[in-house]
């Protein structure tokens, strides 16, 4: 498919400047594209590629003054990133959709199977299930019985929903998810550890995407949740009985151990780990590898290290840490020095 600069233009609220009749057919980097591309410059630092760069078009801000002549097309939008990221959802909704169930993928005699729905070859869908209108489920994917998967859903190859989860509208599962495992539950015994029964379930809430390899374990008793809009990046970590808020980011290998509560709008960097049994208050941002150890009470905050502080307070905590070999020499010299001087007045 072709795009004219003044078709993007219109379909963004932009401006163009220069040859409003080029065409694009493709996306690509501003300091790799190649004729036929679309790219977009959002930050100053790559303003040089503009002036080098052989996309036809490019995307810039509208406040944009250029130094030197610039031979791309470009349309002025208010911002270059997220109006790339509107032109990519439209191009991605523009593909052909699958449709059809494939002779080798298994479907339950009692399962519901919506309308414009795509089962592909070795899925299983077991009893019970009901999958909604213009969902994608790729091959190798299995759903247990009495489970929900909403409309517009797309499920790629080798996810795993197990038995009784609900899963909403608009959700993205990538390759290799877990939704339902049993949670990590056991009872100390003398012989051992005893398993304690996960007979709860998970909710999937509405528009949610959730990363290659990332699990999402039943609950105990209850339901575990991720809430409306939560994006959970690859090889994430939610434990039973978790409930995590709306609209909250995790990136990869973040974990949350059982029966905490995330609240909304929070964002969590690589490899944070949150303790279990505690309240996250909403807009909490924590930096890649922060240990978030007690509850946080207060909306708001930004944290980081290991048991995890406010930023401020860790930023001065490093700046410490970083000139405790110098101290250490230091006092090390004093200490010389006083017993020196104590040495002298003894002998005196």
């Amino acid at each position: 498919m072709e795009f004219t600069a003044g078709q993007i233009a219109a379909y963004l609220g932009g401006k163009v400047e220069g040859n409003a009749d080029a065409k694009v057919h493709t996306f690509s980097n501003i300091d790799t594209a190649e004729a036929g591309a679309l790219s977009f410059l959002y930050a100053p630092e790559y303003e040089h590629y503009l002036y080098t760069t052989k996309a036809s078009i490019v995307l810039v801000s509208e406040d944009l003054q250029p130094r030197e002549a610039v031979a791309a097309t470009m349309v002025r939008v208010k911002e270059p990133r997220e109006a790339v990221a509107r032109l990519l959802n439209l191009y991605e909704q523009s593909k052909p959709k699958r449709c059809g169930v494939s002779e080798r993928a298994f479907v339950s005699e009692t399962a519901h199977v919506g309308k414009d729905v795509y089962i592909g070859p070795l899925a299983y869908i077991g009893d019970n299930v009901t999958i909604g209108d213009g969902t994608q489920i790729y091959p190798n994917v299995t759903i247990e019985e009495g489970s929900t998967v909403g409309a517009g859903c797309i499920i790629y190859p080798g996810v795993s929903v197990y038995h009784d989860c609900h899963i909403g509208s608009s959700v993205i599962l990538h390759s290799g998810c877990v939704i339902g495992a049993d949670g990590f539950g056991f009872a100390p015994t003398p012989a051992g550890y005893e398993k304690i029964p996960q007979i709860g379930n998970v909710v999937i809430e509405d528009n949610v995407e959730i990363g290659a390899n990332t699990c999402v374990d039943r609950s105990m008793m209850g339901t575990t949740r991720v809430g409306r809009g939560v994006k959970l990046d690859n090889l994430v970590q939610i434990a039973h009985n978790d409930v995590i808020g709306p609209n909250t980011v995790m990136s990869a290998q973040v974990g949350v151990a059982g029966s905490t509560e995330v609240g909304e709008w929070c964002m969590f960097g690589g490899q944070v780990g949150i303790a279990g049994h505690v309240r996250i208050a909403s807009r909490t941002h924590s930096g890649a590898q922060a240990g978030i150890a007690g509850p946080v009470i207060k909306e708001g905050r930004t944290l980081l290290g290991s048991p995890a502080i406010d930023a401020r307070r860790f930023a001065k905590s490093a700046a410490v840490f970083r000139n405790l070999p110098d101290m250490f020499r230091r006092l090390n010299e004093l200490e010389e020095q006083v017993k020196t001087l104590t040495k002298d007045k003894q002998e005196k």
